[in-house]
């Protein structure tokens, strides 16, 4: 044994063994992305590199033999220096996305893609249990969110974009109609969280810190919970039926509500923290935001979210037969929508600027319309005009659009002298919403008027108080923002709680050039949406406007997915390297040396613009199997790992024994993801033991209507064998 120090740890190694052997068998990590020991010593990715002192160049670790008394830093600031540039000129040079774009642009990150694929494939639990990984009522949000996932699907560079939040309240009805899925739960901590406000920021971080472990208790100021959910969206759109259901579900972890107990009247901020280890307000925004135009307080003028609220609770104000909406967000759309409903004649919707500025999801927009709601583009209320203290008509100040403001919209600019006036019997404003400041004044507000909280810890000005959603920061935004936030606040309390520190670092993942993508080989089809009620019909009551996917729609329109994100991801040891270091490629941006390849095989997919040249399958495919199917093809950047002739693999001596697979650091090699819907593959793999050279070993076998298709070595005697491929069909058939 040879006795040498490794990052100052004393260890002990066999003669002959390397460097890197050495660190593995003391539990240090050096990362490398070249080496496996089913092959010969290649040393290509050159990340393995240690200093040795005495040695004045860094030290491949895969091939350098450790030495008696060597002394090897594996984490020195010359090592890592060296690893940094050595993985910023990989990932130069590869082209994939480590995350779909819809998941990144979804606020709470939620793995759209994976629960999509499940859903195509008839798995619609396991699709659900995915979702709840990140939001905790799927079946709601899915049916209000306006879905900025699908902005970003690339779906819509072929036509149309996946249906993702139709997708996700289908999987959580399935759930809701069946044993609704409730997690297990962490053992107590001990340690109790009150949370001040149950909409959906509350009621998410509620669910997350139960699961954890921790005892929770959720105060809210009405007499039931679910916030803006319940009292701020129609029942046409989210029936309480569903919200109801999905917080019985939340309850059902061990959360416990106290409904009817209002901040500042029945508890303090501080009288919770005094009773709780962590407190969390959330107490959202429900003060409507006032447009300062003359004759705002005539009756009859109405703020949305207060209108709105008034109508989900039984008392619906009088609005005659004349109503106007100021606005262009969904607020304003809900609010018209819930006019029609309550037999106003003629309902308007005055916005400053075009439909195609709207912020409103288009549906709404587009379902307002067939309702009957007249839009009045670029007009802008000047005053409210009353006779007698009531409102009876607005004066507009027409508009049109001149230069992009911040926002990227062109920017709504009076019309000097050209107005016009429509007669109202009220008027409802749907510009926004606020905190109620003196809700929250043991906090310190911030300029906004809104709670000052860290945007990645969530803590405020009173230690161990944390808040999260509308109330907060830059104010109110779409449920699946607070959703998010709650998520994460929910992890930092957690952290807090048990005296650890959080990593709220954005680690590093790969994203392709859009420009450089090519769809000119996608088969057009164009999108599923749910059937909906006939206008005639939903503008009379309201019933839920959409019915809903059929099971068959659902699948059909999930099939669509174009699977942006690398399906591995969570084992991709390339990410894993590149995420350790603060890496960035754009240093060395150019052409990309290698291109997307579409080869025809019933297994296996290969993308050449992911490979690294690893040389890994090349390597295995050689020595391992000894069937010589790919090499390394071409000469200085332009090489790339090809069959000979860039043949497809159908068209070499391939036998799809999944190896390469197997090794490939990147997902440049991979499962074909259509192969689970075409062969089950957990019905036609089985691990075996076979006798090799009399010592017992594993393979995993693949057989398909009574043929073997593979055989994948799974330990080190199967690997090391010196097998040739035929020798280890035979031991198998």
């Amino acid at each position: 044994m040879i006795n040498l120090t490794i990052n100052g740890k004393a260890v002990q190694a066999p003669e002959g063994s390397t460097i890197l052997e050495a660190a593995r068998l003391a539990d240090i990590y050096i990362p490398t992305l070249c080496y496996d020991k089913a092959v010969e010593v290649y040393g290509a990715c050159g990340l393995c590199v240690v200093e040795a002192e005495g040695i004045p160049k860094l030290l491949r670790s895969c091939s350098a033999k450790v030495s008696e008394g060597m002394v090897v830093n594996t984490e020195s600031k010359r090592v890592v220096q060296s690893r940094k540039v050595a993985m910023e000129l990989l990932m130069s040079a590869h082209d994939g996305d480590c995350v779909a774009p819809c998941q990144l642009n979804c606020p709470a990150r939620t793995d759209c893609q994976g629960y999509v694929g499940l859903i195509a494939n008839g798995e619609y639990e396991a699709a659900l249990k995915l979702i709840k990984n990140k939001i905790s009522l799927p079946a709601s949000i899915g049916r209000v969110c306006p879905h900025p996932c699908e902005k970003a699907c690339r779906r819509q560079n072929v036509e149309e974009p996946i249906n993702i939040a139709q997708l996700k309240a289908f999987a959580a009805d399935m759930d809701l109609k069946a044993d609704s899925y409730v997690p297990e739960t962490a053992p107590s901590t001990g340690k109790k969280v009150a949370i001040i406000g149950g909409g959906p920021a509350g009621l998410t971080a509620a669910y997350y810190l139960t699961i954890m472990g921790h005892s929770v208790t959720v105060y809210d100021m009405m007499e039931k919970m679910g916030g803006m959910l319940r009292y701020g969206i129609p029942q046409y759109r989210l029936p309480k039926e569903v919200l109801d259901k999905e917080i019985a579900i939340i309850e059902k972890t061990g959360v416990t509500f106290k409904n009817n107990q209002k901040l500042g009247a029945d508890f303090t901020i501080e009288s919770l923290k005094a009773e709780n280890d962590a407190v969390i307000v959330a107490v959202g925004a429900w003060k409507s935001s006032s447009m300062r135009t003359p004759g705002e307080e005539l009756e009859g003028v109405y703020g949305g979210i207060d209108f709105l609220r008034g109508v989900i609770k039984g008392n619906a104000p009088e609005i005659g037969e004349r109503v106007a909406i100021c606005g262009g967000g969904n607020t304003a759309m809900d609010a018209c929508r819930t006019a029609v409903r309550l037999g106003a004649k003629e309902v308007y919707v005055v916005y400053r600027r075009t439909r195609n500025e709207m912020p409103a999801d288009k549906l709404e927009i587009d379902e307002a319309e067939e309702e009957g709601v007249v839009y009045k583009f670029l007009t802008n209320p000047l005053s409210f005009n009353g006779e007698d203290g009531k409102v009876k008509s607005i004066t507009l100040q027409i508009m049109e659009l001149g230069e992009p403001d911040a926002s990227g919209r062109r920017r709504p600019v009076p019309v000097e002298g050209k107005t016009e006036e429509i007669a109202v019997d009220s008027v409802i404003l749907a510009i926004g919403q606020k905190l109620v400041a003196e809700d929250v004044k043991e906090l310190e507000l911030n300029q906004r008027g809104n709670i000052a909280a860290d945007e990645d810890f969530f803590t405020t000005s009173i230690d161990g108080v944390f808040a999260i959603g509308d109330a907060t920061n830059r104010g109110a935004s779409i449920a699946i923002e607070a959703i998010g936030e709650a998520d994460r606040c929910a992890k930092a309390v957690d952290a807090f709680l048990k005296g650890e520190s959080l990593d709220t670092r954005v680690p590093y993942i790969s994203k392709r050039d859009e420009k450089t993508i090519d769809y000119s080989d996608r088969e057009k089809q164009s999108r599923i949406n749910p059937k909906v009620l006939p206008p005639e019909v939903r503008n009379k009551s309201f019933d839920e406007v959409s019915l809903g996917f059929t099971e068959e729609e659902a699948q059909k329109e999930a099939q669509r997915c174009l699977e942006c994100g690398c399906r591995e991801y969570y084992k991709c040891k390339l990410l894993k390297v590149a995420q350790r270091y603060d890496i960035k490629p754009e240093r060395f941006a150019g052409e990309m040396p290698q291109k997307y390849t579409h080869d025809e095989n019933a297994f296996i997919e290969r993308n050449t613009s992911k490979c690294i040249l690893c040389g890994l399958c090349v390597r295995s495919c050689r020595e391992v199997m000894d069937l010589h199917s790919i090499g390394l093809m071409g000469r200085g950047f332009k090489t790339d790992v090809s069959p000979a002739f860039s043949l497809p693999l159908d068209q070499t001596n391939c036998n799809n024994c999944g190896l390469c697979v197997q090794l490939c650091p990147t997902g440049s090699l991979t499962e074909k993801s259509s192969l689970k819907k075409q062969v089950p593959l957990d019905e036609i793999y089985t691990d075996e033991t076979v006798e090799i050279n009399g010592k017992k070993a594993c393979v995993s076998v693949a057989r398909y209507n009574g043929k073997v298709l593979r055989v994948i070595p799974n330990d080190e005697v199967s690997r090391n064998s010196g097998l040739t491929r035929d020798e280890l069909f035979a031991l198998v058939k």
